[in-house]
């Protein structure tokens, strides 16, 4: 019994003998005459008969009950109608009968979609005889061509009332057919044919299926109007889905806001389906892997086709899935199979690699940070609701899982290098689970979190992050030098021992265990990659501060590479910045000069000292300089020049493989790069 039962209680669960009162003697007359008899229950109030049950006809129940079928009256299900008859345009250009689709949405609100398909059939239907067949779809729920699967082997629409739903819930619907060289047309108004199906005469070079519908204001208000944007994107989605298809877009110019990101006309076509709006979507965001995980398969066996792209990145989690082109944003099924199709195939990378920290990855660590696309066209396919918001087909799981394993196991091991990247990413996000539950499980002595800094930070008065400064400097003895010069109030110095690791070409395990590093992110306090929080940044700058010959150059590009990999947001902020300290100083009597670099001080000496005996010296290094010449020549606002560092997102691919030519772990690459740049070297300090 479920725990609703006691709803029932007292009530009759089925019919009960009839209850015949005792047989009387002559002797024993019967009172029941003499008893007060019940009035019997009114018949006009409360009665349940025949009379009371209704049979609607039609479309009636749509009308009556539009959440059944499109889930509500809100602006998704205003939108949910053109998804119904795109849908019908996209199962023509699947089933390889149409290569272009038109959309267009004008002032009046009207949008029509119109394909260059084989065009409903418009003779009698044999079922509805005196009915053409294009009005029995228009105006009977499941009446449709997709339940015997001859006309189309995939579609999205299965229960035969998607249009028919438009056309009930459309105060003015117009449907032409061109078919066989004849154009057909018929009008509706909220379901009803305004007339019979007119044959208009002959048409050449047309045919398909064109639908003019405006959505109904005493369903969905007299304000709900369709968004050109929505639209839009609903529309560049379907071509995304299927490379074979071309939609031209266009709308009332006066329905593009102003300053919009939407034009009033264009055209999608991508071949390259899946890849290209993944990659469109994600932009220049940073990614894990340099390639996206991407394929195809075409019909095979009965199964139908599926295509995907995935890759994994530092933003939110984003996987969007469709079958048969229609969107389930509840997931389901095929969702499934590919969770598990990847999880499987990096445990077995990890197992081949002997990496015994995957022990612990589980399904959620993989797709946490994971973005992507899946499309399966299934025959039959089953859904949850008439919306079709989540696939319920059981088969859908083990299909997609089988499909994806053999191209997901090729992809890691051609890509060894892109392969450990993953890997170490999903162990990353595995081990910041089991933390997270290991501090749920500790009882905490005290709700505040006491700020741990590094013993080698010298670190400002104010506790605030604006106008404060962390200048990273090269050694302790640069780093004596720097805290004398600096500012207390708003300066602090964190000196770093020698050259920091290489992250460019290093694994994430020996990364996290680098002190260096760790003392680093510890100082800045706002984390690295998805965990980063520009809010949390404890500096307003942070200043590189190197001595200004090779090897402080090298160590300058060290830290900016680990800034570029860890944390590109703090880049992209404007808070990174190269100190600029000279490397000569030039005295003539009482004058000082200070020079930057070899050319600095020839234009000095052709200038400010031409003719004149002068007396040079060089830098070592930062720690030889006076604090007083330090900070008048490098850490005085008033007086320093800062190079401030960009991310060049312009060319952001260009930038990355610059990025991994230079600091990867490949020499050859490397040697590549300096080959090609060699003749634009000058003035080298070898």
């Amino acid at each position: 019994m479920d725990d609703n039962s006691d709803l029932f209680a007292g009530m009759p669960l089925g019919p009960r003998p009839e209850q015949t009162p005792a047989p009387t003697t002559p002797s024993e007359p019967s009172n029941e005459a003499a008893k007060p008899r019940a009035a019997p229950a009114s018949s006009t109030d409360n009665e349940y008969g025949a009379s009371s049950i209704r049979v609607l006809e039609g479309l009636e129940p749509v009308r009556m009950r539009p959440g059944m079928f499109i889930g509500g009256t809100d602006e998704k299900a205003l939108h949910h109608l053109f998804a119904e008859v795109i849908d019908n345009s996209m199962d023509e250009a699947v089933a390889g009968h149409a290569d272009f689709i038109d959309v267009h949405l004008d002032a009046e609100g009207f949008l029509t979609v119109t394909d260059n398909g084989r065009g409903i059939p418009v003779e009698n239907h044999p079922q509805v005889p005196g009915k053409s067949t294009l009005e029995v779809i228009m105006t009977k729920l499941h009446a449709g061509g997709k339940f015997d699967g001859k006309a189309y082997e995939t579609s999205g629409g299965l229960h035969g009332v998607g249009v028919s739903v438009v056309n009930a819930l459309s105060d003015s619907l117009e449907v032409e057919v061109a078919r066989n060289r004849k154009l057909y047309r018929q009008r509706f108004s909220r379901g009803v044919p305004l007339g019979g199906l007119e044959e208009l005469g002959e048409v050449h070079n047309r045919r398909g299926t064109r639908v003019r519908f405006h959505p109904d204001p005493q369903i969905f208000g007299d304000k709900a109007r369709f968004e050109a944007a929505r639209i839009f994107r609903m529309a560049r989605s379907k071509a995304y889905l299927f490379g074979g298809v071309e939609i031209r877009w266009s709308c009332d110019p006066g329905l593009v806001p102003e300053g919009g990101d939407i034009p009033d006309k264009a055209v999608f076509h991508f071949p390259g389906g899946l890849k290209d709006y993944l990659a469109a979507t994600i932009g220049k965001d940073f990614t894990v892997t340099r390639e996206i995980f991407s394929g195809k398969t075409e019909k095979t066996g009965g199964h139908g086709a599926m295509e995907w792209a995935v890759t994994w990145y530092g933003g939110d989690p984003a996987l969007h899935s469709y079958c048969n082109t229609i969107p389930t944003p509840e997931g389901g099924t095929h969702e499934a199979g590919l969770r598990i199709a990847l999880t499987k195939g990096l445990k077995n990378y990890a197992e081949l690699t002997q990496n015994k920290r995957a022990q612990q990855i589980t399904t959620d660590d993989v797709m946490i940070s994971a973005v992507g696309m899946l499309s399966v066209f299934i025959r039959e396919p089953e859904f949850v609701g008439q919306t079709k918001d989540k696939l319920a087909t059981v088969e859908a799981q083990r299909i997609v899982e089988n499909v994806l394993r053999d191209p997901f196991d090729h992809y890691l091991a051609d890509n060894p290098a892109e392969a450990a990247k993953l890997l170490d990413w999903v162990i990353e996000r595995a081990e910041e689970r089991l933390r997270r539950r290991k501090e749920k499980e500790v009882n905490r002595k005290t709700a505040v979190r006491k700020l741990r800094l590094p013993g080698k930070l010298a670190d400002c008065a104010q506790n605030t992050a604006e106008g404060a400064e962390l200048f990273i400097v090269e050694g302790d003895s640069a780093g004596g030098s720097a805290k004398q010069a600096r500012n207390r109030a708003n300066q602090a110095i964190l000196p770093l021992r020698g050259k920091i690791l290489n992250v460019g070409n290093a694994s994430r395990e020996k990364l996290m265990a680098n002190q260096q590093i760790a003392d680093l992110v510890q100082a800045l306090g706002c984390g690295t990659r998805t965990k980063y929080r520009d809010e949390d940044l404890r500096y307003e700058r942070i200043i590189v501060m190197t001595d200004a010959d090779v090897d402080g150059a090298h160590i300058a590009s060290l830290l900016i590479t680990f800034f570029y990999q860890e944390m590109p947001e703090l880049i992209r902020g404007n808070h990174l910045y190269l100190a600029v300290p000279p490397l000569y100083v030039i005295r003539q009597g009482a004058k000082t000069v200070y020079a930057r670099d070899d050319g600095h001080r020839a234009e000095l000496m052709e200038t400010v000292f031409k003719g004149k005996k002068v007396e040079v010296g060089r830098f070592k290094g930062l720690g030889e300089m006076m604090p007083a010449q330090l900070k008048e020549t490098t850490m005085d606002p008033g007086k320093r020049t800062l190079l401030r560092v960009e991310i060049d997102d312009v060319d952001f691919e260009g930038t990355r493989d610059a990025v991994d030519a230079l600091m990867g772990s490949k020499p050859e690459a490397r040697f590549r790069f300096i080959q090609e740049r060699a003749i634009f070297a000058e003035n080298l300090d070898i």
